[in-house]
C-alpha cells in the first residue's frame, strides 16, 4: 500500500485540526481496519435496543452516529478521489443534520450499518492502494477551502476517533 504521512498545517482548514491532532504516529493502513473492529466490538458489548436511544433529547442515537460516520467517510473519500485526479472545481460542502434525518438510520438494522461501515472502509483502502503517490499531495477546494488528498483521507480516522469518544463517554 502507498504510504503517505500526516498532512501539514496549510493542507486543510483549521477546523479539521481537532481530528488530525488525534492521530499521532499511527499508520493509515492499520488504523482504518482496526477502527472497524473497534466499532463492531463496542456495539457487540451493548444490550439489544441500546443502539436506538439517544443519550439526551435532540442528540443522535448510536445508529444515527454510525450513519453519520458512513456519510462523512463517503463524502471525504469522494472528495479525495476528485482532488487526487486533479479536479479544479470547488467541491460542495454538506450539512450533516439533514443527511442524518434523510438517512433514516434507525430503520436500518445494526448489522447492516456495521457491515456497510466495514465495506466502506475496505473500498477506501482499495482506492488508496491504487492512487499514485504524488496524488496524495494534490490540492483542491472543498466547501470553499483548500485541502489536500491526504488531508481528506486522514480526516476520516480522526473524525471516527472523535465520535467514538462521544459514544464511549455519553452512551454508557
Amino acid at each position: 500500500m502507498n504510504t503517505f504521512g500526516l498532512p501539514s498545517k496549510g493542507e486543510y482548514p483549521p477546523y479539521y485540526e481537532r481530528y488530525i491532532s488525534q492521530l499521532g504516529s499511527k499508520r493509515f493502513s492499520e488504523l482504518i481496519p482496526s477502527q472497524s473492529k473497534q466499532l463492531r466490538g463496542f456495539f457487540s458489548s451493548k444490550p439489544t435496543g441500546w443502539e436506538s436511544v439517544p443519550y439526551a433529547p435532540g442528540k443522535w442515537t448510536p445508529k444515527e452516529m454510525v450513519g453519520h460516520l458512513l456519510d462523512t467517510e463517503r463524502i471525504m473519500t469522494f472528495r479525495a478521489l476528485c482532488i487526487a485526479r486533479g479536479e479544479k472545481k470547488s467541491l460542495p460542502g454538506y450539512d450533516q443534520d439533514p443527511y442524518v434525518i434523510q438517512g433514516q438510520f434507525n430503520a436500518v438494522s445494526l448489522e447492516d450499518l456495521l457491515s456497510d461501515f466495514e465495506t466502506q472502509r475496505e473500498a477506501m483502502l482499495s482506492m488508496v492502494r491504487t492512487l499514485p503517490l504524488a496524488s496524495f499531495q494534490e490540492m483542491g477546494t472543498a466547501n470553499g477551502n483548500p485541502i489536500s488528498t491526504r488531508a481528506l483521507l486522514w480526516i476520516i480516522p480522526g473524525h471516527f476517533m472523535h465520535h467514538f469518544q462521544v459514544l464511549q463517554q455519553h452512551y454508557l
